[in-house]
């Protein structure tokens, strides 16, 4: 006891003797704000910190697994997120973003860096305008999902008085904060920096954003106001007048014609292969002058992406694997190369018998060259390694004139001799499947390329991939041009960066001589697949509770194709392939979107908080 009181004492007597020094002493791990907003070094670390923070429905990070809740694909992977197979009704509160933490940081930093005594003036504007594109484009995320937001751009400083009501600031109408967005953009624009970034903000980034945001505001001005009854709310919050679509065709227009003309970007055609050159127009990164925007990764960043979805037989690891299933929905919306419907043909025109296919890739023979790069389909390779997509054999019965459908009990496995009637020794079931109950294998017949990495070891945990998510590319933005200008009547105009688009997937030139609305969203849906539009772009348009009505059919349902390989001996179509369209079997439930899910529902902890926000429509 005397020792450890000794001891307290020569501590005491220590930190007394020295407390001026000690509480004079600088904490290692905190930073105050004098000490980060006057280093350039420190504020570049924390908009790093910013873009890292940056919302989406879906990235290559954060809820991706939403890819497979649509119509585009469907889970595939383990069993414990089966009920992304069963959504009979998308809820109200999903897409919900209220994200004005995230606000409230940038806001700090630009005030701290506003202030600072030692940042030279053009470090100044430049960290001012990055951050402002960031809250920019943070409100677009909102707005998109919640319609009229508060519009916050000065710090809310509560004075402890007990009463908050200063604080509570009330939803903004729905054109304002559109209006916002491209007041910010046009403001910075020039100041921010960063050219020929296309990791960090820089000009075109921020007209990327406006021509986006422009074009989601006409559309939401011209087709909300064409239901038979609009959705809006009293104070605008929900609702743009139909007379301010023109206005904002317009400016997205001349927003995706400046990139255009000055932004030095050009559609990625490098490799002859027109599917392969559409794979890597996203997965490249070296010398990809289409690429506007992206977000980067690298050794110590990397992500699961790959791990979890490439095909099963191309695995590098024991677990994980095939999660997203790409639809067959999908497939069939990928043209032909003479502009014919997409249709994949699996029945004579009468329907009395199948078509029968030497290899298995042919059915899919002169197709759109997007589809190759966006999904694996039957007959086709991945990292130089084929794809083994089968789903069983059909043997034919002379004695009943029929053919005997089998599938493999076991994924994965070759059976011969005795194993099935007629038993030929040729392969069964690919190792690929597709497979109806098993997880981690695909369900509907085909498999992801777009964001898988081909890279070796990209799949292993020890290694992970560093495909980038592209947040804005060029494609898009001629695009959002064809849409902004036949909108405004246009369309010869809009012909011409359409068929641009189209020309890259192998299509000749000027393959389009007329245009459509359908046209135009059909160049969407295969364009930008698994980019995170096909929601945004049917809410904007307002068909989503059209196209996903629950209802047994069509786009509300996920359908999958089976290859299977006919066993006739003796006959010219032994050996050849067939192939049947059906539900995709593990999926349970058609999408319902109701109109309600338009706008998604405000918190009740917000609403508790602020009496002056008003609740969105339907809920």
């Amino acid at each position: 006891m005397k020792k450890i009181l000794f001891l307290f004492l020569a501590g005491s007597f220590f930190l007394s003797s020295c407390e001026k020094d000690w509480l004079d002493v600088q904490p290692q791990t905190i930073l105050t704000d004098e000490q980060t907003w006057n280093d350039p070094k420190i504020v570049v670390t924390v908009l790093a910190n910013f873009y890292s923070r940056i919302p989406a429905h879906y990235s290559l990070t954060a809820g991706w697994q939403a890819m497979s809740e649509y119509d585009e694909a469907m889970w595939s992977g383990f069993s414990n997120d089966e009920w992304r197979n069963n959504i009979p009704t998308y809820g109200y509160e999903r897409w919900r973003l209220w994200d004005y933490g995230f606000i409230r940081d940038i806001q700090v930093a630009i005030d701290g860096i506003d202030g600072s005594a030692t940042l030279t003036t053009d470090q100044k504007t430049q960290f001012l305008a990055e951050l402002r594109f960031l809250r920019a484009f943070d409100y677009f995320e909102m707005v998109k999902r919640m319609g009229g937001v508060p519009l916050v751009s000065t710090q809310l400083k509560y004075d402890f008085s007990g009463d908050p009501s200063y604080l509570q600031l009330p939803r903004s109408k729905e054109s304002e904060a559109y209006d916002f967005i491209a007041k910010e953009v046009d403001s910075i624009k020039n100041d921010i920096g960063n050219t020929g970034s296309n990791t960090r903000a820089n000009k075109y980034t921020a007209l990327a954003l406006k021509c986006r945001a422009m074009l989601y505001a006409g559309s939401l001005a011209k087709y909300n106001s064409q239901m038979s009854t609009p959705i809006t709310l009293p104070g605008g919050e929900v609702g743009i007048p139909a007379s301010m679509a023109t206005g904002y065709y317009t400016a997205a227009l001349e927003a995706a014609q400046e990139i255009i003309t000055t932004g030095g970007y050009s559609l990625y055609n490098t490799n002859p292969n027109k599917g392969e050159n559409f794979y890597e127009a996203l997965a490249k990164k070296a010398g990809n002058n289409e690429v506007i925007w992206a977000q980067d990764f690298a050794q110590g960043n990397l992500h699961f992406f790959t791990y979890d979805n490439i095909a099963r037989s191309l695995r590098e690891d024991n677990l994980g694997s095939s999660a997203i299933a790409p639809s067959l929905n999908l497939v069939e919306d990928f043209e032909y190369l003479d502009g014919s419907n997409g249709a994949l043909k699996t029945r004579t025109p009468d329907g009395s018998d199948y078509i029968y296919y030497d290899n298995a890739s042919d059915i899919f023979a002169n197709k759109d060259a997007r589809l190759y790069g966006t999904i694996i389909y039957p007959g086709t390779s991945f990292r130089n390694q084929m794809v083994s997509i089968q789903a069983g054999v059909k043997v034919w019965n002379s004695a009943t004139s029929s053919y005997q459908t089998i599938e493999s009990d076991q994924f994965g496995s070759i059976y011969g001799g005795t194993s099935y009637p007629n038993g030929d020794r040729g392969l069964l079931t690919g190792a690929d499947g597709p497979h109806r109950t098993q997880q981690d294998i695909s369900n509907t017949g085909f498999y992801l390329r777009k964001y898988i990495d081909a890279d070796p070891g990209a799949s292993k945990r020890t290694q992970l991939s560093d495909m980038w998510w592209v947040r804005f590319r060029l494609g898009e933005i001629y695009l959002n041009a064809a849409e902004a200008a036949f909108e405004l009547g246009n369309t010869q105009t809009a012909l011409q960066y359409i068929n641009l688009v189209r020309e890259r997937a192998g299509f000749p030139a000027n393959s389009l001589k007329a245009l459509t609305m359908e046209a135009l969203q059909h160049e969407r849906r295969v364009e930008l697949a698994f980019e995170d539009h096909r929601v945004w772009d049917l809410k904007r348009w307002r068909i989503a509770d059209k196209v996903w009505n629950g209802q047994n059919n069509g786009y509300s349902v996920v359908y999958a194709l089976y290859p299977y390989r006919v066993v006739r001996p003796g006959d010219s179509r032994n050996n050849k392939y067939v192939f049947e369209k059906i539900i995709a079997p593990r999926f349970r439930s058609p999408h319902n979107f109701r109109l309600g899910n338009y706008y998604s529902s405000i918190d009740q902890g917000v609403l508790n908080n602020n009496p002056k926000i008003v609740r969105n429509p339907f809920h």
